[in-house]
């Protein structure tokens, strides 16, 4: 009896699933800080080799320079169907350069299932492989394959400062848009909040904190009060966080401190959360009018939600997770952003959080679960051949 195509294509999966993993470890196994740039150029290098040793070179290919931030590399691979889809992952990590080399391996869970863990790992080097492989074992299969666009950006950690025009032009040339980001616990992410980080500067007098301290006006302690009452602006309820996650300040330490910055993570599930986060933001007084508050309202990613035209692919992704024989493809509202967010602001087809299925991002221990690679791998693949020709609504 003959197996049927998906049927087929998950074991074909399951059958290269150890060099699946070793590619995956090999770019596990270059650092690549989202802050160090001569550590990114070398890993996009590395990544690129890795493209094209399992797909060959492709037909079109540019390396957009991304300045103070990690480049951005586009690879084209014609496909043989009339589709055009556009995998996307950034191959930048929060992880500091040096991280490697502390980092301790987890312990097996409790059912003892094997996990791998790196930094950068889940999130998100294990579904730039899949995505190579997807496009590799789709080829392979002989079936029609769509054209597929490969953009890799190196600033998504950062806020894709340099990328965010790039993806959004490839978003609007292709069909569809896969981000390669990782599972929530093996679900599609089909919202995702926005998120901002705002910089918040208090300028306020020096003086000697010993001899006249009367004459200052501490910028560490009115910043230090505009921090707790930006705290209380969150509304949990609503799905909207603030979190104050870095503060520096003053010259010295006998010094009314006359300078002090805050760098303040924004997350919000609505354009109206946005808004009134502005503007209470803005509102807030502080008891020393001696002290001015500047703040830097920064908002890098929109809300993302299930729009109309994402609808039917998440219907689609659903229809070959069945053929595969999976029971559920769930999806999941996530509290991180991702570039998917831009993608999805235009009304433009997107499904994100196809890649990695483990846990742990931006966490020390972040980890994958090695056996569902072959599942993972094999359903972007199934996807880009149900992608070949039109989505239907």
């Amino acid at each position: 009896m003959t197996a049927s195509p998906a049927a087929a294509l998950t074991s074909r999966a399951q059958d290269v699933s150890s060099e699946i993993i070793t590619d995956i470890l090999t770019l596990v196994r270059h650092e690549s800080s989202s802050y160090d740039l001569p550590a990114l150029a070398a890993g996009l290098d590395l990544l690129r080799r890795l493209a094209v040793h399992r797909l060959g070179r492709p037909d079109r290919e540019q390396r957009h320079p991304g300045g103070e931030h990690g480049d951005t590399l586009t690879l084209t691979y014609t496909g043989t169907g009339a589709g055009h889809v556009a995998l996307v992952g950034h191959y930048d990590t929060v992880w500091p350069t040096g991280t490697l080399a502390g980092w301790e391996q987890p312990e097996a869970s409790d059912h003892g299932r094997e996990k791998l863990s790196g930094p950068g790992i889940f999130d998100m080097k294990t579904g730039l492989a899949q995505g190579i492989w997807a496009l590799k074992l789709a080829r392979e299969s002989g079936a029609p394959v769509p054209t597929v666009t490969f953009l890799f950006n190196g600033d998504e950690e950062i806020g894709s400062l340099s990328s965010r025009p790039l993806i959004e032009e490839v978003a609007q040339k292709a069909d569809v848009t896969l981000v390669l980001e990782p599972t929530a616990h093996g679900a599609v992410k089909t919202a995702r909040k926005g998120s901002g980080i705002f910089r918040v500067t208090a300028t306020g007098v020096e003086a000697h904190a010993g001899l006249a301290p009367q004459n200052g006006a501490s910028a560490i302690t009115a910043l230090s009060e505009f921090v707790v009452a930006a705290a209380a602006v969150a509304a949990p309820d609503q799905g909207t966080t603030i979190n104050t996650g870095l503060i520096n300040g003053g010259s010295a330490t006998n010094v009314v401190a006359g300078q002090a910055t805050a760098s303040v993570d924004i997350r919000v599930s609505s354009v109206a959360e946005q808004a009134r986060v502005d503007h209470e933001l803005d509102a807030i007084q502080i008891s020393d009018p001696r002290v001015r508050i500047d703040i830097e309202h920064t908002w890098n990613r929109p809300p993302m939600t299930l729009n109309a035209a994402s609808a039917p692919l998440l219907a689609l992704a659903r229809e070959v997770a069945r053929e595969q024989g999976r029971d559920d493809l769930p999806d999941a509202a996530v509290g991180g952003a991702s570039d998917a967010n831009f993608v999805a602001a235009l009304g433009l087809p997107v499904l994100c959080g196809i890649g990695a299925v483990g846990d742990g991002a931006h966490a020390q221990g972040e980890f994958i679960y090695p056996d569902t690679v072959p599942a993972q791998t094999a359903l972007v693949t199934g996807l880009l051949g149900r992608l070949a020709g039109p989505l239907r609504d």
